[in-house]
């Protein structure tokens, strides 16, 4: 059975009409869907934080800049991968874009095929970045599942301590460390201590 790709949209910002035809057409070559906008207003009046994808970005606009858009996104807590384009070498501007965690900053005319790949990079990028936030929510979900108890020897174990050196600790016995640890691993549905040991990092506990 073929793998089901999950369904991304790259967004595409250019107050230039030739410039967003002509990259639209390109994008949708390679099967994936565009959607255009001819300001940076009007990408955040129809922007969905939910929609897995990029942000392909002109520079210099008027209005509000490319720049400002990554300033307002980022104020607004809006994480979407950035590929900026320009018309203009800009120092300035590129170590400021990259600074503020572009992908790439290219300029006009550049390569289709590297557009197309720093895409298709910037995509993944978004898509990886939402399963970790999405584990990391569900990890902590469990999380606040355990009593204050199980979350004190949940930080002992992960942190190395064995079953006695955990009972010595807490001025409890080692089989009551062993009932906590098996409700801690089942609350947690982790499998061994290595994956607990994981989910304990995604929480930010170690």
């Amino acid at each position: 059975m073929a793998e089901i790709k999950p369904k991304t949209l790259v967004y595409l910002v250019d107050d230039d009409f030739s410039i967003r035809d002509s990259l639209s057409l390109l994008i949708e070559t390679t099967g994936q869907a565009v959607r255009c906008f001819e300001s940076a207003d009007a990408f955040l009046n129809n922007f969905d934080a939910d929609q897995a994808g990029c942000l392909i970005l002109d520079v210099r606009m008027p209005s509000m800049s490319g720049l400002e858009l990554q300033e307002e996104l980022a104020r607004r807590d809006f994480a979407i991968p950035i590929i900026f384009i320009s018309g203009h070498a800009d120092v300035p501007d590129s170590s400021k874009a990259f600074r503020a965690g572009a992908i790439d900053y290219m300029e006009k005319p550049f390569d289709s095929d590297t557009l197309l790949t720093r895409m298709q990079e910037a995509i993944q990028k978004d898509l990886d970045t939402r399963v970790y936030n999405a584990e990391k929510r569900k990890f902590k979900k469990l999380l606040s599942q355990l009593t204050p108890r199980e979350h004190e020897v949940l930080i002992l174990v992960v942190k190395g301590h064995s079953n006695k050196e955990v009972a010595k600790h807490l001025n409890i016995s080692p089989r009551t460390i062993d009932v906590h640890r098996a409700k801690i691993m089942g609350k947690m549905e982790a499998e061994d201590l290595s994956e607990l040991t994981v989910i304990a990092m995604h929480c930010g506990l170690i």
